[in-house]
């Protein structure tokens, strides 16, 4: 599935990825390939992508590896749309 993260500053990350977990805000949830449409808020906390990640140059410090290899970003607020197996996130 297709993973796009955008934040007021920039696009930080678009690319194919295998699951994508987010910060919703009545908690945790993650999302895998054909997942049902869904649009929710996201509250602080972050955002774990797992697949093979390639971050742009001008981006990596935005972005950490966990101790399972997942790379994250850490977001303050923000929301989600899934829809035909693209992802979009609005991130602050």
């Amino acid at each position: 599935m297709y993973l796009e993260i955008v934040s007021p500053e920039a696009t930080l990350f678009t690319g194919e990825v295998t699951a994508v977990t987010v910060p919703g805000v009545k908690g945790e949830f993650q999302m895998l390939n054909n997942h049902a449409p869904i649009i929710s808020l996201l509250e602080e906390g972050n955002v774990k992508i797992k697949g093979s990640v390639v971050i742009d140059k001008n981006y990596e410090s935005k972005f950490t590896k966990d101790a399972n290899g997942d790379t994250v970003l850490h977001i303050t607020s923000g929301t989600v749309e899934m829809k035909n197996n693209k992802i979009i996130i609005l991130a602050d």
